[in-house]
């Protein structure tokens, strides 16, 4: 399975059920939320309040990730709105373990995430718990950054270990993220590739390619 995942950060904020209608008309499957707390990351986004609404519009896979320095405390406010998988960033000290099982145990998909210069060492001990591993291929925050192709060996790291211990989980990447970089992805591994800007400043054939050139893969 590839997958071509929107991020709705990137569409226009005082039209966000446009932003999510355009996904849809191009028979896109997943969209990416990014939740940030101004804290954990320079950025401030959305609330529980815009995914419950949002929720109610749409049928599309609400792929939630949370950029939040305690996860924890917003989990169920974020099950309740109707995420279908939520993600928590390793870095921040919270109890990784009961957050993954909290949010399991309420029928969500589970995900973990780790910034670039985080090393995949880390993520070893929940892999097991895990229904997708996203890594970010840039620093957090803001879109329009560059895609740090470095981060690919990661990917293909997470994608041995996958195979070695017959996991079923996925790997996304997300950040920065281009037609041209899809190769190197699907090579390296990964299952879904997150786009923002180059998926929404783009007309309706140029986001079809783009598509087509993961999912068709």
């Amino acid at each position: 399975m590839k997958i071509l995942a929107p991020s709705i950060l990137a569409g226009n904020h005082a039209h966000l059920l446009q932003a999510l209608e355009v996904a849809e008309e191009d028979g896109r499957k997943w969209i990416h939320l990014d939740i940030m707390d101004g804290h954990f990351v320079p950025n401030l986004s959305f609330g529980p309040q815009t995914v419950a609404d949002l929720r109610k519009e749409s049928k599309l896979f609400f792929d939630v990730h949370l950029m939040l320095d305690q996860p924890d405390r917003y989990v169920d406010s974020f099950i309740q709105a109707g995420s279908d998988l939520i993600s928590i960033h390793l870095e921040p000290k919270y109890d990784h373990n009961a957050t993954l099982d909290k949010i399991k145990k309420a029928g969500v998909q589970t995900g973990m995430v780790i910034n670039p210069d985080t090393s995949v060492e880390g993520l070893i001990p929940y892999l097991d718990q895990l229904d997708l591993v996203l890594l970010m291929t840039v620093f957090p925050g803001f879109g329009g950054q560059k895609f740090l192709e470095s981060v690919l060996e990661k990917a293909q790291v997470i994608a041995d270990l996958r195979k070695e211990n017959q996991n079923n989980f996925l790997i996304e990447v997300d950040g920065g993220v281009g037609p041209e970089h899809v190769t190197a992805c699907l090579k390296s591994g990964v299952d879904i590739i997150v786009a923002g800007t180059a998926y929404y400043e783009r007309d309706q054939a140029g986001r079809k390619e783009f598509a087509e050139a993961i999912e068709l893969n």
